[in-house]
C-alpha cells in the first residue's frame, strides 16, 4: 500500500518507521522541514519537500493509495481536500471538532474512505468506549478519562510538553460536546472538575474539547450521560484557568502557545492513561464495567519513544492496517467506532495497547 504521510514530527517520524518497517507499506514523508526530512532520509525512508498542503498540491500525492495525516490540526481540512481531489483515502489524528465535521461533507459521496480523529484520544478511548457499550442491554453512564503526563513533574503546573502545544490549548479553549439526561449539550472547558486515585496516584479531571469524537451521534438515544475529561496531576486545572481566563490569554493564544514553548520543557518521559467507565442494565441488574490502561515511555534501545509517540502512532497504523485488511469501510466517512476493540488489540500496532499495564484496581 502506497502512503503519503504528511508530517515529520516527533508524531510523523515514528508513524514513518513503524509503517516502514512493517514490510506492508511503501511510505513517502512529505514536510516543508528539510532537517527533519533529512534524518528519516538518512534512514532510507523516502521523503519529499513540499511547501503547501491543500488541493493545490493535490498532483504530489496522485498515484499513492492514502494519505496520512499528521500535521497540526489546522491543516487537517485542506489536507482531506487535497485526499479527495487525488482520489486517495484519508487518516488523520485531528481532535478538532469543527475539522472532524468539515470531513464528514467533504466524505459525503466519496468513493474514497475519509477517517480523521484515529490517534488516543479521539480514537482509540473510543474504541474502547462503545465495545463496553454494547455489551449493555440500556446505558446509563459513558465516561472517557485520557491522560498523557510527565513522569516526574517538578513546576507548578505539573506538566511538560508531551505532544503538540497548538493541540493543547486548542482542546482547553473550546466547548466539549457532551451528553447530559439524555440531551447533547455543550459543556465548558476547564469545568466539571473531579479527581480520583488510579493505582496509588492522585489525580484530576476536567471538560477538554475533542476526545468524544463521534460518540455523541452514535450514542444519541441510547444514553443518558457521556463525557470526557483530560486528566492532569491536581492544581493543573486552576493555574491554566488563571492563564486563559484572569490573565484573558485565552484571547491571545499565540502568545501562550509561546510561553509554554520558551518556558516548559518538553519531555520524553511520560505515561499515557487510559480509563474508561461504563455502566447500565445488564439482564435486569445495575452494573459497571471498567477499561484502565498504563502506556509507559520505552527508553531501551537506540531510539527511545514516548508514550505519547506510542499510544498516537499506534492508533493511527492500526487503523490504516485494518483498514488495508478489509475490515473497515472502504468509502464515505469512517468513524472510530467502525473499529472492533479484538481486532484493534490483536493487530501488529494496536499491540502496544495490550502489551501496557493494565490497572487491576481503582479507588
Amino acid at each position: 500500500m502506497k502512503i503519503a504521510l504528511l508530517g515529520a514530527g516527533h508524531i510523523g517520524e515514528t508513524i514513518a518507521r513503524l509503517l516502514r518497517n512493517s514490510g506492508h507499506y511503501d511510505v513517502t514523508v512529505f514536510d516543508k522541514n528539510e532537517k527533519a526530512l533529512s534524518a528519516l532520509s538518512e534512514e532510507g525512508i523516502k521523503v519529499q519537500a513540499v511547501q503547501e498542503i491543500g488541493p493545490g498540491a493535490a498532483a504530489l500525492v496522485r498515484g499513492f493509495d492514502a494519505i496520512v495525516n499528521a500535521l497540526p490540526y489546522h491543516l487537517a481540512i485542506p489536507a482531506a481536500h487535497m485526499a479527495l481531489e487525488a482520489g486517495c483515502h484519508y487518516f488523520d489524528l485531528t481532535e478538532d471538532v469543527a475539522a472532524t465535521k468539515e470531513i464528514m461533507r467533504i466524505a459525503e459521496g466519496s468513493r474514497t474512505a475519509f477517517m480523521p480523529q484515529c490517534g488516543l484520544a479521539p480514537g482509540f478511548i473510543g474504541i474502547v468506549a462503545h465495545h463496553l457499550a454494547k455489551g449493555f442491554d440500556t446505558l446509563q453512564d459513558v465516561k472517557m478519562r485520557v491522560g498523557a503526563l510527565p513522569a516526574f513533574p517538578t513546576n507548578a503546573l505539573k506538566y511538560n510538553l508531551t505532544w503538540s502545544v497548538d493541540g493543547l490549548i486548542n482542546e482547553y479553549c473550546h466547548p466539549c460536546e457532551c451528553i447530559h439526561d439524555g440531551s447533547k449539550i455543550d459543556a465548558l472547558p476547564l469545568e466539571g472538575l473531579e479527581h480520583f486515585s488510579l493505582d496509588g496516584t492522585e489525580y484530576e479531571a476536567f471538560n477538554t474539547s475533542g476526545g468524544l469524537g463521534t460518540l455523541c451521534e452514535t450514542l444519541a438515544g441510547k444514553v443518558q450521560n457521556l463525557d470526557y475529561k483530560t486528566v492532569r496531576y491536581p492544581g493543573h486545572r486552576d493555574l491554566m484557568q488563571f492563564l486563559l481566563d484572569d490573565l484573558q490569554l485565552k484571547n491571545d493564544q499565540e502568545k501562550l502557545k509561546d510561553i509554554m514553548r520558551k518556558s516548559m520543557p518538553a519531555t520524553m518521559q511520560d505515561v499515557v492513561l487510559v480509563f474508561v467507565t461504563v455502566s447500565g442494565m445488564k439482564q435486569g441488574r445495575l452494573v459497571q464495567e471498567v477499561f484502565a490502561r498504563k502506556i509507559f515511555a520505552e527508553r531501551d534501545g537506540a531510539r527511545p519513544l514516548s508514550a505519547i509517540q506510542i499510544t498516537t502512532a499506534a492508533g493511527i497504523c492500526a487503523a490504516v492496517d485494518l483498514f488495508r485488511q478489509g475490515k473497515l469501510p472502504q468509502q464515505g466517512f469512517v468513524p472510530q467506532e467502525a473499529v472492533e476493540l479484538p481486532a484493534f488489540l490483536a493487530n501488529e500496532f494496536g499491540k502496544a495497547y495490550q502489551q501496557s499495564r493494565q490497572v487491576e484496581s481503582i479507588g
